[in-house]
């Protein structure tokens, strides 16, 4: 590039005679001045300063402005032996008088273009710093970003747009490599691809061999970057070839390409990134051939270090993502059989933590996505969705600290209770048959034949009036042995059954049912008495202190609280707390709608009868009305049809009538 003189409109300068003869210099004659962002910061410029320029120019503060991109030379009036005010005030290399001669002038133009050359050398390095600095900031910027993105595919997205924007790349492809069960590289996938000129283009995930036929198994397979400036001027020499196939399908023209390992820490390759066509300006569309060539770019050193220094980057948060992923799977296999724990130990609810999960991500879903209500501000990231079900999952957990024999008790009385309870009955039952037998016995031994048949018949009829009587009070006993779901009944003729008395082997009378047989049988709600309802209320408890020992990460910490309050009520008669409508979250609600509404509906409860669907919101509308349960909640429960959610294939068979709802609740 020419350097350039600036010099005064009109004025003859004898010591510069041949000024402008030539093509060495660029001179331009000005009579102001121009600013300083119209002059080239990177072309040598000297100003040929006089006071008349200088005073047309705007003085002193726009001339010190210049002097940071030119070289400015005084030049003197005839007479003047020193620099005017004026341009005393300027930050002048020289100064010539009107007098110089010729070897003055070109002494004087050297020194200027010396100092020309050395404002450019600033200008330079005070861009390398600005963009270097520019550069740190932007990659500790998606540094930062690419840290916290846990998803594998978003990170993806994420790592190939940013190369694109720092290398001002109109394409880019990315590639993750594969390994065998022996843990050795296999093949490369095609993950991703971006194009901004062809924005919808069709992708398809596919795998291509590590060697050095392609230009990314040729990287994955060396480690070593490739920086192309015309990918179709390769030199025959090399064995990688660009695959021209999408080229000429979509009317596209690959041209400079900058191909990269993506390595770890442990200097391993673990993906390839590979950018197409460096533009000069980054929002440009290559259309045509010709935009191409006027756009395309090949890529520098330093596009070529920032994509590198992106790469090793990505290549440590994709092994994090990985590796994240690694520890959800292994958490989730743990969780897995902490429910199978639970579950065995109590088969009859098989599969009602994962019902319990999938209701209530459910409704938190749908909660999420509606529009009207106390909760439509509510919106439930992917890693809180994660939480609740995990919440879901590990609710009954507790149940391991339950005596077993309480946890899967079907009816009021144990069996054991039952079996002894009947043996008594087919006591009595023998006995009545040995009395008929005795009575009859002794009417032949003191009346032989005599009115034996009247006799027979008589004693028949006591015995079959006895026997009847025991069998009707044992059936109202294994009636009332059935839990109810609700509280039902009266227990009167079981007071009369526990009036009567019988004798026993060793002569002792005693009460046909015994109190403690009696208590059981008149529960009237469910199967437990107190205690034993207090046993199993403690597995709430039992669950959060086991929940409460592990050291969960940030995103699941809310899980211990979230399932401790399952069982509460928001009128404060719940357990174990009697937790109110303040203290209880919202993701809490959610759970106890679905817990109760699998509670009601499984079908693989033996100690209780399954209800239908629509008995079911039936119910939970009776517990919203009546200051239990959240109304709200239960009505996107409803609207929602999240009660479908769960199919027969997750652990239980239902008895469901199909659309039938209550009325919603207001």
């Amino acid at each position: 590039m020419q350097p350039l003189i600036i010099a005064p409109e009109g004025r003859v300068i004898a010591a510069l005679p041949t000024l402008g003869a030539g093509d060495a210099l660029a001179v331009e004659r000005v009579a102001r001045l121009p600013e300083p962002e119209a002059l080239d910061p990177e072309r040598p410029t000297v100003v040929l300063l006089d006071e008349a320029l200088a005073g047309r120019s705007g003085g002193p503060g726009v001339l010190g402005t210049l002097a940071s991109v030119v070289a400015f030379i005084g030049l003197g009036e005839p007479g003047e032996t020193e620099p005017s005010a004026l341009l005393r005030s300027v930050a002048l290399s020289s100064w010539l008088r009107a007098e110089a001669s010729a070897g003055e002038g070109r002494a004087a133009l050297h020194g200027a273009m010396r100092q020309a050359s050395t404002l450019i050398d600033a200008y330079r390095t005070a861009r390398l710093v600005q963009s270097s600095a520019f550069d740190l900031r932007e990659l500790s910027r998606v540094g930062a970003a690419l840290s916290t993105e846990r998803d594998l595919d978003t990170l993806l997205e994420m790592i190939l747009s940013q190369a694109l924007r720092l290398s001002t790349s109109d394409a880019g492809s990315l590639y993750l490599m594969e390994r065998d069960a022996a843990g050795n590289p296999s093949t490369l996938r095609f993950k991703l691809a971006q194009n901004l000129t062809l924005p919808d283009l069709p992708f398809h995930e596919s795998t291509i061999p590590i060697d050095d036929a392609s230009l990314a198994g040729h990287v994955a397979l060396s480690g070593q970057p490739l920086v192309i400036a015309d990918v179709y001027l390769l030199p025959e020499h090399v064995t990688y070839r660009q695959n021209r196939t999408f080229d000429q399908k979509f009317g596209y023209r690959t041209k400079s390409m900058l191909v990269l390992p993506m390595r770890t820490h442990r200097d391993e390759t673990i993906g390839v990134v590979q950018l197409i066509n460096r533009k000069r300006d980054s929002d440009a569309r290559l259309g045509t051939p010709a935009l191409v060539d006027e756009q395309v770019i090949p890529y520098d050193q330093r596009s070529a270090d920032l994509v590198a220094a992106l790469a090793a980057q990505a290549a440590v948060a994709i092994e994090n993502s990985r590796l994240y992923e690694d520890i959800e799977r292994l958490f989730e296999g743990f969780v897995t059989a902490a429910v199978t724990a639970i579950e065995s130990r109590d088969p009859t609810t098989s599969g009602h933590s994962f019902r319990v999960a999938t209701l209530t991500t459910s409704l938190a879903e749908a909660v999420d996505h509606a529009g009207e209500g106390p909760y439509q501000a509510i919106k439930f990231t992917r890693e809180q969705l994660r939480e609740l079900r995990y919440a879901g999952l590990l609710h009954d957990f507790g149940k391991v600290g339950v005596r077993e024999q309480v946890l899967v008790k079907q009816k009021k009385l144990y069996g054991h209770d039952l079996t002894i309870v009947r043996h008594r009955f087919q006591l009595l039952l023998q006995q009545a048959d040995l009395e008929y037998e005795r009575e009859r016995a002794e009417h032949l031994l003191a009346h032989g034949a005599k009115a034996y048949a009247e006799t027979a018949s008589f004693l028949d009829a006591i015995r079959t009036e006895r026997r009847n009587e025991l069998n009707r009070w044992l059936d109202m006993v294994v009636r009332a042995n059935e839990p109810t779901i609700l509280p039902e009944g009266t227990f009167d003729q079981l007071e009369e059954i526990h009036r009567q008395t019988y004798v026993d082997f060793d002569g002792v009378e005693r009460p046909l049912l015994s109190d403690e047989e009696l208590r059981f049988l008149m529960i009237n709600k469910g199967n437990l008495d107190p205690r034993e309802r207090r046993e199993i209320e403690s597995h709430v408890t039992h669950t959060y202190r086991f929940l409460e020992q592990i050291p969960w990460t940030r995103e699941l910490q809310g899980i211990p609280a979230i399932a401790f309050g399952h069982h509460e009520k928001l009128n404060g008669t719940g357990y174990p707390r009697g937790a109110t409508d303040a203290e209880i979250p919202v993701q809490t609600r959610m759970m106890t709608i679905a817990d109760i509404f699998d509670a009601l509906t499984a079908t693989d409860r033996p100690y209780k009868r399954a209800v239908t669907a629509e008995r079911a919101l039936d119910i939970l509308t009776s517990e919203a009305k009546g200051g239990l349960i959240d109304p709200h909640l239960l009505t996107t429960f409803v609207q929602a049809e999240v009660f479908t959610k769960v199919s027969p294939a997750e652990g239980t068979r239902r008895r469901s009538s199909a659309g039938a709802r209550p009325s919603i609740i207001k």
